[in-house]
């Protein structure tokens, strides 16, 4: 993955997190935002991350969305942080010869 592509996610997940916030901005309204974008935002988590990394980051999305109380958790920002920054890459890993 290039390095531009890498910073893109970052902004859509900041974007996304973002999103996610709407619920308190808007008091009364933000708990049906919170029933389209919990799904919506596990379905956007899986075309970002693909394979099982995605597909668990989809269902920790969709739960922290749909749980009163749990939007303040920045989910995409996290797994990109997760999957960017504390994740080694498969080239770094280093093998030890008995």
């Amino acid at each position: 993955m290039n390095k531009k592509n890498k910073y893109q996610k970052l902004v859509l997940s900041l974007v996304f997190d973002a999103m996610g916030l709407v619920s308190y901005a808007i008091p009364g309204l933000g708990e049906l935002f919170d029933v389209i974008w919990a799904p919506a935002s596990a379905y956007l988590m899986t075309r970002m991350y693909k394979g099982n990394k995605g597909k668990i980051a989809a269902a920790v999305s969709f739960i922290e969305e749909a749980m009163p109380g749990l939007d303040i958790i920045p989910t995409f920002t996290l797994m990109w942080l997760f999957t960017h920054v504390f994740t080694s890459s498969k080239g770094a890993e280093k093998t030890i010869e008995v």
